[in-house]
């Protein structure tokens, strides 16, 4: 078993990606193969994050974690475009997909607030002129 495949954010990220790759087939000609192809690509995209985030050092994995949380996003408003241009076969559609972008982002934040590594008093930049403010 892979280090990543028994996490939550994984399975999640998984089955959302899954999930869009159904749905998007159903969009009409017209929808298909460019906003449906992004909104894809940004499933896909997220679910290497979180694996890349998953097989980085302590030191690094802030940054790839950032990254997911701005890739999210993006996925979270490409969903939104689908919706508003009616792309979704049904708001039930869009709906179910909307609610695991947001548990992936809310489990994102949760990673990430996990992973910070507090400062030591000795590493905080001090006050060169003594004064406190």
């Amino acid at each position: 078993m892979a280090r990543y495949e028994h996490l939550p954010i994984y399975r999640k990220s998984f089955e959302l990606a899954v999930y869009l790759e159904q749905v998007t087939a159903g969009f009409s000609k017209r929808h298909k193969y460019a906003l449906g192809t992004r909104i894809q690509d940004a499933a896909q995209a997220v679910l290497c994050r979180v694996v890349r985030a998953q097989n980085t050092g302590p030191a690094e994995r802030e940054s790839e974690l950032r990254e997911l949380r701005l890739e999210v996003e993006v996925m979270k408003n490409l969903l939104h475009l689908g919706k508003e241009v009616q792309a979704f076969k049904s708001f039930n559609a869009y709906h179910h997909a909307a609610e695991l972008a947001v548990d992936v982002g809310r489990q994102t934040e949760g990673w990430l607030k996990s992973s910070l590594v507090p400062r030591s008093p000795e590493s905080r930049p001090t006050n060169p002129q003594g004064s406190r403010s």
